[in-house]
């Protein structure tokens, strides 16, 4: 399985989240049974590369785009099954055989996601309970951990560049539905997500800006709105940060 990592350790702090991330992938599999390939996709390119057996980092010389960013490292790989994983992750043991296995046991699954132990029982999904399947974002489709098989990219392509960070999973979501690949959540694998810690890192403002701009995007690609409608809404969010929105300066 190739593994695809994004990271921005920026600091102490989040260059820590990451290598517990690493630690808990790298320990989560027998090597001599599963061989799991990793890259680590680096925003901060003033960090050392990781050292985790296995891991190779990347430090994309383009500013940060998280699907542009997945297809840098699904590119890179050539294994069977490809995983998309957020940095603020904990992967429990045997997390990707189980995973496998239930892809081996039914060859019409194009994709699934593990169980978080902190979110999905809350949520209606015990551990164990059973395979869902399923395209409810934070149901079924756990956005932190995405694991599909290589085969079908030959059918969705690759993942679309214009969902920079928010909507990408409800866009995955929906491209797997509309192409009729299944996906299904898989609640004997556990891999818990710790509470998208960069992206808190980042002010409300930047954060505002970002899902603002997904949002049109999203709502011109699935729910067929006008243009007309998209352009004054893009006007409007241009004229509040003109130099953010067209990606001349980062909002901190």
């Amino acid at each position: 399985m190739d593994v695809v990592i994004l990271s921005f350790a920026k600091d102490a702090a989040l260059r820590q989240v990451t290598e517990h991330c690493l630690d808990t992938l790298v320990a989560s599999e027998d090597p001599e049974r599963i061989r799991l390939r990793i890259w680590v996709l680096e925003s901060n390119a003033q960090t050392p590369a990781y050292t985790q057996p296995g891991v190779a980092t990347l430090y994309p010389e383009a500013p940060f785009n998280y699907h542009a960013y997945m297809n840098i490292g699904i590119r890179e790989g050539q294994a069977p099954f490809v995983a998309i994983c957020n940095n603020d992750l904990s992967f429990h043991p045997g997390w990707a055989s189980e995973l496998l296995r239930v892809f081996e046991q039914d060859p019409g699954i194009s994709s699934a996601s593990p169980a978080c132990s902190l979110h999905h029982p809350r949520n209606g999904f015990a551990l164990n309970s059973g395979v869902y399947p399923g395209y409810g974002v934070l149901k079924e489709i756990s956005g932190w951990c995405l694991v599909f098989r290589r085969s079908i990219l030959e059918v969705i392509g690759a993942l679309d560049e214009r969902f920079f960070f928010w909507y990408a999973d409800n866009d995955y979501a929906l491209t797997l539905q509309s192409k009729g690949l299944r996906h299904v959540l898989v609640t004997s694998s556990v891999v818990d997500h710790l509470d998208s810690r960069t992206l808190r890192t980042h002010t409300s403002a930047r954060q505002w800006l970002m899902t603002k701009r997904a949002k049109y995007t999203f709502e011109e690609k699935w729910l067929g709105r006008s243009k007309g409608y998209l352009m004054r809404k893009k006007l409007k969010l241009y004229l509040k940060f003109p130099l953010y929105y067209l990606g001349l300066k980062q909002v901190k």
